[in-house]
């Protein structure tokens, strides 16, 4: 396909499309003149996860890049790429999933008691681990007695969920559309499931203390 063809099947400008290239996250086309190329679906595979890098998850044009060099390496591993696509293990220097400093010395124990309870095993480079020490160090700051203990109920609800998570993918077969679909359900879907908690919520509050919902 052309440019003009690649544009509008993945939805990104043709100008948008060619600073990709320019700055080496996109390969490449087919050479068949000297000023045009052919695209194929790997090119619209790989924009497409570019694009939930970049749009969904955040990262800048050099972390992105860094992140699409990693998975292209681990490509074989879909267990390394989705690792990679998350943030969860690093892509080289200047690694994107990295969590900021704290001041801790980010050993992260009650993320680590809790990751032991439940029987996980999950990279130590998880930034999620220095987030539940942060929140849980919060609010006991804030004279809140909890622990990560009270999050194991969270943690086993969680577990059922990131089942449904993979469920959804499993039958996709190439690594770099697993992780584009990944990034995208994972990031795109975060807002809609703290909806869905704080209707529930709305609705247990209903039924237990006999309110009436808000029209």
């Amino acid at each position: 396909m052309r440019i003009s063809e690649l544009s509008r099947r993945s939805g990104v400008p043709n100008a948008t499309i060619k600073y990709y290239l320019r700055e080496g996250l996109l390969p490449p086309g087919r050479a068949t003149a000297a000023t045009q190329a052919e695209y194929d679906e790997t090119h619209l595979r790989r924009l497409r996860l570019i694009r939930a890098l970049v749009g969904v998850r955040g990262l800048s044009v050099a972390s992105a890049k860094q992140v699409l060099e990693a998975m292209t390496e681990h490509r074989t591993d879909p267990h390394e790429v989705l690792g990679i696509a998350f943030g969860i293990r690093p892509s080289g220097s200047g690694d994107p999933g990295a969590a900021e400093d704290d001041g801790t010395d980010g050993t992260n124990p009650e993320a680590a008691a809790l990751v032991e309870a439940m029987g996980w095993s999950v990279s130590e480079h998880n930034p999620a681990r220095q987030i539940i020490d942060r929140t849980l160090r919060t609010l006991r700051s804030l004279d809140v007695a909890y622990d990560w203990q009270a999050l194991l109920p969270y943690a086993e609800l969680a577990e059922r969920t990131a089942r449904y998570d993979l469920d959804r993918i499993e039958s996709i077969t190439d690594p770099l559309e697993k992780a584009e679909r990944a990034v995208l359900l994972t990031f795109l879907l975060e807002p809609a499931l703290m909806a869905l908690r704080r209707l529930a919520q709305e609705n247990e509050s209903t039924a237990r203390h006999g309110g009436r919902a808000h029209p």
